[in-house]
């Protein structure tokens, strides 16, 4: 099953291209990392694929659905988008489970009647993600870190069939990055995980669980396939414009910096 099919897609905005002829495919069971630099394009990218932006030309296909031609709020509700961001916009008294519950119903806090095995779905949800001990604990206690997974298991709880992860270590330090990290690669393993599209900046992000890479320059697809296919030297030194020296930094995980 091909999960997402860009073809030719352009936006185009004051008569400049910010994203120019896009093509990409996803199949099913493949998890992507999108790399870039800052106004490489990424987020318009991530808006095109959750249609709440619309491309200049060109045609996009989600989970088998062409836009243009399905309901736009449906394909949306199946697709999971956790930022950092949105961290600042919950209510530090919810507890928990409460922000993971409000998932199902995309909704900042609780308004909506939920029975008690819904209640138990999101706590058993945090069980699955490791973070059976953040279970009745007050949102505004948590670290960054917490609550970045806690924003994953919120997501999580409308059961999407992708799950775009918007550069989710941005603000957490070396540690709490590695946690999360570390829970993701764990998560990734679970059953039914939905595709998981990872956007970032920084190499030693990517963890083996991406095998797929697609690296955006200037609105335009650089490279994009199997990850030892492209993550090479040769490319990243065309990709960065610059030389650069590539550094183990655990497991299969590498830094890259200026040569």
């Amino acid at each position: 099953m091909t999960v997402l099919d860009f073809q030719q897609v352009s936006f185009i905005r004051n008569q400049q291209f910010l994203l120019e002829t896009i093509n990409w495919q996803v199949k099913k069971n493949e998890h992507w990392a999108i790399l870039g630099l800052n106004g490489a394009g990424k987020s318009l990218l991530l808006q095109l694929i959750t249609g709440t932006l619309w491309p200049s030309s060109g045609q996009r296909t989600v989970l088998g659905e062409r836009y243009g031609k399905t309901s736009v709020p449906d394909l949306q509700r199946r697709i999971g988008w956790v930022s950092s961001a949105l961290q600042n916009k919950f209510y530090g008294r919810d507890l928990t489970e409460e922000i993971v519950l409000s998932g199902l119903y995309s909704s900042i806090g609780l308004y909506e009647t939920y029975d008690e095995n819904q209640l138990d779905q999101a706590k058993a949800l945090l069980a699955d993600l490791g973070l059976t001990h953040l279970i009745h604990r007050s949102y505004h206690v948590l670290s960054q870190g917490e609550k970045q997974f806690v924003m994953i298991a919120r997501a999580m709880m409308a059961q999407p069939e992708i799950l775009i992860l918007d550069e989710p270590c941005t603000g957490l330090d070396l540690f709490a990055r590695e946690e999360l990290l570390a829970r993701l690669e764990a998560f990734s393993k679970l059953t039914n995980t939905p595709t998981i599209l990872y956007v970032t900046h920084h190499t030693e992000e990517l963890l083996p669980i991406f095998t797929h890479l697609l690296m955006l320059k200037n609105g335009k697809v650089h490279a994009a396939g199997k990850r030892e296919a492209i993550f090479t030297e040769e490319v990243l030194t065309t990709f960065y414009d610059q030389p650069i020296l590539l550094h183990p930094f655990t497991g299969d995980r590498i830094i890259v910096t200026p040569k």
